[in-house]
């Protein structure tokens, strides 16, 4: 049975906070991984595996679900593969923590948007206030291709977050998130394989994307998943502040 109260709301904090921290870091090991297999190579490495590990531990019932769940899954998918290229875009032409920092600025939207209450609205600006204390000197300088990425991926982030609470309300488990990953995978695959070919064959190219896969896709995506069943979305997005100090502390 889902936790309750306060308890089940500090569960849902330790889990997002666990998210961020994989996530950021594993971000920071793919930078690594773009001279063997290039960005593309690399989000295409990182969401095909990420979907084999979740279609085996999950594995998902295919049959018994209305159209609108199949359509939720391929639009999730669709905003996961975009936002995962667009952000590797961005981190192959800036730094990580000015990346992260500029992505979240789509949550900090979100949460503006969607707040309903007055201590909401602080706690956003009080975020942004901590967004612009992190990245107050050297934006002028950066690629301004890597910037417009970055504010794309955070676009595609917000609609990830609305996203991912839909589909953890209409499936068990992470059996939504492994179907949407699936999707993002089979949408990636064109892309990497034009972008390095064989190279991603590559026994070690392949070991390195299998732990990017576990740390940015696997663990952050199912922790922010259960999450989401506890935690509004205009609370979870104010929580996605940490990320720019995470990804900095990261890079």
């Amino acid at each position: 049975p889902a936790a309750t109260g306060g308890g089940g709301r500090l569960t849902s904090v330790a889990l997002v906070i666990g998210g961020v921290v994989s996530l950021q870091f594993g971000a920071a090991v793919a930078v690594l991984l773009f001279p063997r297999a290039g960005a593309l190579g690399v989000v295409t490495l990182r969401l095909v595996l990420a979907a084999v590990v979740l279609l085996v531990a999950c594995r998902p019932r295919l049959r018994g679900h209305a159209r609108a769940d199949w359509l939720l899954v391929c639009v999730f998918g669709a905003a996961l593969a975009g936002m995962n290229t667009l952000f590797y875009q961005a981190i192959d032409r800036i730094p990580l923590g000015a990346a992260v920092t500029l992505e979240f600025l789509g949550p900090l939207v979100l949460s503006v948007a969607t707040s309903r209450r007055l201590v909401s609205l602080v706690w956003a600006a009080l975020a942004l206030g901590g967004v612009f204390l992190l990245g107050r000197s050297g934006f002028d300088s950066l690629d301004p291709a890597g910037a417009g990425f970055a504010l794309a991926a955070g676009a595609l982030w917000a609609s990830y977050i609305l996203l991912s609470a839909r589909t953890g309300q209409r499936f068990p488990k992470a059996d939504g998130l492994a179907l949407a990953m699936s999707v993002a995978a089979v949408l990636s695959i064109p892309l990497g394989v034009a972008s390095k070919g064989a190279a991603l064959l590559d026994p070690v190219t392949i070991g390195l994307g299998a732990a990017v896969a576990l740390m940015s896709s696997v663990l952050p995506y199912t922790l922010e998943l259960l999450a989401l069943r506890r935690l509004p979305a205009s609370g979870f997005a104010v929580l996605m502040s940490l990320e720019p100090a995470a990804g900095a502390a990261a890079g």
